[in-house]
This record gives structure tokens, C-alpha cells and sequence, in this order.
């Protein structure tokens, strides 16, 4: 970051062209998101949850806090709950789900755990329209079903996103969840402003997305979802949600946020220093993604210009935030030969006023609805540097794509022929799905 400081200004101002450039950036995206509005719930509806929707849920550790999640997608009537899992997990998940809801939940399973084929599986057994990919702890507020499938109803929507917000694990926040949210206090403003602009969005979250069942049958889709490769050499797991979003740029399909407090999800985080690790694996995939969408499948470019350039400023980020501290830090070596007419504690401390001020008015949305966050705002501003630092670390170590926080996950390619060939003859009571018929049918309900 530059800075304007006149030779007899008492006080050290850390702001310049790059500075400008940043918080112009920012207020343009608060502008957007304040003009957003969500796609409001039709009178009637072509789809509808009972008839249209299946919940896939791919995981290998659900536990108490499974049931807590189900009840609140049971609460929008979707027509069946599928979880897969690995075949040493059937048990305790079958006794979870017959807890809930056994008539409306059924487990299958695969031979390994890994998500991708988990997910894959899932699509196969799917007959409905719709499918709604959902984590086994997200919670759902009571009209999010209808609000996934209001955007639907423009038959050029082919995924939908929603809102996030955290739910503590305990009583409290740690320090760790705090920092989550806040990170997606700002996720929900760039999301929404993004959907505002131009209708594009880096990532439809896989804590809980939808998609038309159709695209997702496509066996294209399910060799390149199960076959993707970086650099041709590494399979990766995680990133499913970033392949589907990238896919539906590609394939011309639109895509929507949901953005509004009635479908807003509650979502579990690491409650302690694990968070971070799940930030790394994030942030790889981020990286992995926003290099193919920009450089090798160029798309989004003339799909979602505004996107695109959020993902370019994306890249840069890391240096722009670093800058800031370099040049302070070499002003406070100038002010320490008496090279510069502010002593070093005007200086340090001006850059840290600065920096508590701007950050703090950057979490104003979430510190309006929980003012007693706003003691971690010195934590926030220390793990944006720990931040930017990690994101360059990523970038050199992008073939790691290991799932980090998650144990258990099976050899993709072991477990891809294992599950090809459990899926190469129907399996009994399973009906094909047929789109002309979904179709036909969800018109006459129009």
C-alpha cells in the first residue's frame, strides 16, 4: 500500500493509489450488494419439493449433529434424502437415519470413501428433477427448499447457491468460528454482488447447492467430475463444488445465489487451530480453479466479465496486502536513521489505527447483528497477513490435494472401477430416469 504524508504532517496516513484502488473495489461491491435482491417464491411453482427434489449427502462420519441437519431439510418435504457413504459406515448411518426419518432417507454406499464417486453414486439413484447436494451439518432454515427452486423457474438455471452463516460447535465462538464468519460475512457480500452485476459467482458452495438432475446425468459430466486431473497427473477429491460451478459457465447454464435470510444456512467450523487447514485446502482448490476458469477454459470472461475480475484481483491480493507492511516497515527504518520527520511510534501506530478502522468497518454487517465480536477484530486483522501468506504458499503446492481435514479417503482410481462396476446393472427397486418425462410432467404442473 502506498501512502500521502506531507513532510510536516503529524500523522502517518497509510493510504495511496493502491490503497484507493482497494476500498473503491470494496464499496463498489457493498453498492452491488445492497442493490441485490433474491428471486422471490412464485405463485405457482413449476417444481415442487415433494415431487421434484432429491438431498444428496455424501460423508463417512455423520454423528448426532446429522440428525439436528435432517429434521431441517425434512421440514421442506423434499421426496427422498439419499446418504452414501463407505460400506463399513452403513450401520451407524442407517441408525441415524431411521432415527429420523426411515421412510424419507435411504443409505447407500460405495466401496471407499471418496467424495467425488460418493456424489456420483448419488446422481445414479437420483429420479427426480432437482438434486440438492447438502453437508451432514448444514442446517436449513425453514424455507430454503422453495427459495433453492424459485430460481428454476427460468429454464436457463442450472445450479443455485445460498448464504452461509456459522453455527457454533459449543456454547460459544471460538476465536476460530469468529474468524469464519467473519470471512463469510464478506463471502456473502461478494456473492451477492457478484449475482447482482453480472449473474456469475466464483463457487457455488457445496455446503448446500442444487442443480437441474439432467446436467448432472450427462456421462460427460460424470467422466470429467470423476477423471479431473491438475496437470494431468494429480486426481483430485475435493473441489466438487468449484468443478460443478465451472461447468455450468461451460455448458452455458446460469447459476444464482440466494442470498436473503430465509435461505441461509447454518454450518459447522473447525472450532479450533484445524480451521486452518481447511483454509489451505480451500484455498488450493480456489487457486487450481480460478487459474483453469481464467486461462484454460476462458469462459467466464465473456459469460461473467465482472467475475472474472474479481478472480483477477483475487491473484494479486496476497501482494497488495503484503505491500502494506513492507513500506511501513521501511519508513520506520528511515524514521530510526532520522531520515523521515515522524518518529517510529507515530508511524507504527498510525498504520495499526488504520488498519483497526478499516477492517473493523469491512465486518459491520456481521458485527451489527453480534457486537461482541468486535474483540477479534486484532485476530482478523493478523490472520488476513497469516492469509496472504498461506495463499502464496498454496500456489507452490498445488499438486498436494490431499483433503487435509478428513480421514479415510480411499485411492480415487481404485475406488472409481470398484464403483463402475456396482453401478453397471440397476439396482433392484431403482427406476431410470427419464428427462422427457420430468419434463413433461413439471410442465403440467405449471
Amino acid at each position: 500500500m502506498l501512502y500521502l504524508t506531507a513532510d510536516k504532517f503529524p500523522v502517518f496516513v497509510p493510504f495511496g493509489v493502491i490503497g484507493f484502488y482497494r476500498y473503491l473495489w470494496f464499496l463498489i461491491r457493498v453498492a452491488a450488494s445492497v442493490a441485490y435482491r433474491p428471486v422471490p417464491l412464485p405463485i405457482n411453482p413449476t417444481y415442487i419439493a415433494a415431487e421434484d427434489v432429491t438431498i444428496i449427502v455424501p460423508t463417512i462420519d455423520a454423528g448426532e449433529e446429522f440428525k439436528q441437519a435432517a429434521r431441517s431439510w425434512l421440514v421442506g418435504k423434499p421426496k427422498e434424502i439419499i446418504i452414501i457413504t463407505e460400506e463399513k459406515m452403513k450401520g451407524p448411518l442407517q441408525e441415524l437415519a431411521e432415527a429420523v426419518d426411515p421412510s424419507r432417507i435411504r443409505v447407500l454406499t460405495v466401496p471407499f470413501a471418496n467424495k467425488r464417486l460418493q456424489m456420483v453414486h448419488g446422481i445414479r439413484n437420483t429420479t427426480t428433477d432437482i438434486i440438492c447436494f447438502a453437508d451432514d451439518d448444514a442446517i436449513w432454515p425453514p424455507k430454503m427448499l422453495p427459495y433453492l427452486l424459485a430460481p428454476f423457474e427460468d429454464q436457463k438455471v442450472g445450479g443455485v447457491g445460498t448464504s452461509q452463516r456459522v453455527q457454533p460447535v459449543g456454547d460459544t465462538m471460538t476465536v476460530w468460528e469468529v474468524l469464519a464468519a467473519f470471512r463469510l460475512t464478506i463471502r456473502n457480500i461478494e456473492i451477492s454482488a457478484s449475482t447482482h452485476i453480472d449473474g456469475g459467482v466464483p463457487c457455488l458452495s457445496g455446503r448446500t447447492a442444487a442443480y437441474r438432475t439432467i446436467i448432472l446425468k450427462d456421462p460427460e459430466f460424470i467422466h470429467g467430475f470423476t477423471n479431473d486431473l491438475w496437470l494431468n497427473k494429480y486426481h483430485l477429491n475435493s473441489g466438487d463444488d468449484k468443478f460443478l460451478t465451472r461447468w455450468m459457465v461451460s455448458h452455458g447454464w446460469s447459476t444464482y445465489i440466494q442470498c436473503c435470510y430465509d435461505s441461509e444456512l447454518l454450518s459447522t467450523m473447525k472450532p479450533n487451530w484445524r480451521f486452518l487447514l481447511q483454509v489451505l485446502r480451500w484455498t488450493r482448490n480456489t487457486w487450481r480453479s480460478d487459474l483453469r476458469s481464467l486461462f484454460m477454459e476462458r469462459h467466464v470472461w465473456t459469460s461473467h466479465p465482472y467475475c472474472a475480475y474479481t478472480m483477477v484481483d483475487k491473484l494479486f491480493n496476497p501482494l497488495t496486502l503484503l505491500l502494506g507492511p513492507v513500506l511501513v516497515t521501511i519508513l520506520c527504518v528511515k524514521a530510526a536513521k532520522g531520515d523521515y520527520h515522524l518518529p517510529v511510534w507515530k508511524i507504527i501506530l498510525s498504520y495499526m489505527a488504520w488498519l483497526t478502522l478499516t477492517r473493523t468497518l469491512k465486518l459491520v454487517p456481521h458485527l451489527w447483528k453480534r457486537p461482541q465480536d468486535i474483540i477479534h477484530v486484532p485476530a482478523f486483522i493478523a490472520f488476513g497477513y497469516y492469509f496472504a501468506i498461506m495463499k502464496m504458499y498454496a500456489l507452490f503446492t498445488l499438486h498436494e490435494v490431499g483433503w487435509g481435514t478428513r480421514a479415510g479417503i480411499g485411492d480415487a482410481t481404485q475406488a472409481l472401477n470398484a464403483l463402475n462396476a456396482q453401478n453397471a446393472a440397476p439396482q433392484a427397486g431403482e427406476k431410470p430416469y427419464d428427462p422427457e418425462a420430468a419434463n413433461y410432467a413439471s410442465q403440467q404442473r405449471r
